[in-house]
């Protein structure tokens, strides 16, 4: 674990104004949010809290990945959301002042900004612009959420691996081109955050490669025709 000295020379303030849900703040804002912040450096696998205990604020992921999961009945773990840098979480838990219905673990060494719900509460009762903006991010969450609940009762096993390749494609690559992607997380992740099992998101990569869509090196997969991807037939 990184030492407190090195943790004493982060730029908070430079860290919080580069994030979407403070860019409007004013730098008087910036200041006094950045002292009720305070920088949380984790290893791979390191736990940042468990299912069942209390918020007292809201983390922001400034490099690294946070998966969020629970588990499930079978004795394994469903994994809810990856979070990834710039993307913040515990929010709601934080507003209702409750526990957290997840676990939060690192999936690769990360720096996280863990903010006081002390000064956001204030920070809402004072700026109607900072609460419509955190509001916004909680719909955004909120749809994510009812998206892949439908995802899940409507659409098939491959579509959904193939709706998530295409999710990581870049906006602007065009639609009759190939495009590179790297997953973002072992596939037995990916394969939780599909609800899927690991064996039968393997065996629909297989097929899409077999069907020369895609090409596979490990976690680098290469997108042969986006256009031919989206029309898939299967």
């Amino acid at each position: 674990m990184t030492s407190q000295h090195s943790d004493s020379r982060i730029d908070i303030p430079a860290l919080l104004i580069r994030l979407p849900l403070f860019q409007a703040l004013n730098a008087e804002e910036i200041a006094t949010l950045a002292a009720h912040s305070r920088p949380r450096r984790l290893l791979k696998g390191e736990m940042l809290f468990q299912k069942g205990e209390v918020a007292h604020g809201f983390y922001v992921v400034v490099f690294g990945q946070i998966k969020l999961a629970f588990p499930s009945s079978s004795g394994n773990e469903k994994v809810v959301e990856i979070i990834g840098p710039r993307q913040s979480f515990g929010e709601a838990a934080m507003f209702a002042q409750h526990a957290y219905p997840v676990f939060a673990q690192a999936l690769v060494d990360t720096l996280l900004l863990q903010v006081s719900q002390d000064i956001i509460f204030e920070l809402l009762a004072t700026d109607t612009s900072f609460a419509r903006r955190m509001l916004a991010g909680l719909g955004m969450r909120l749809h994510s959420l009812i998206q892949d609940v439908e995802s899940y009762s409507q659409r098939s096993s491959t579509q959904r691996v193939i709706g998530y390749l295409l999710q990581h494609c870049p906006a602007e690559e065009e639609a009759d081109g190939g495009v590179e992607i790297v997953l973002p997380t072992s596939k037995q992740i990916i394969a939780s955050r599909l609800s899927l099992t690991p064996e039968t998101l393997s065996r629909i990569l297989h097929d899409l490669t077999e069907a020369k869509l895609i090409d596979m090196q490990g976690k680098r997969i290469t997108i042969r025709d986006l256009t031919r991807l989206r029309q898939y037939d299967f």
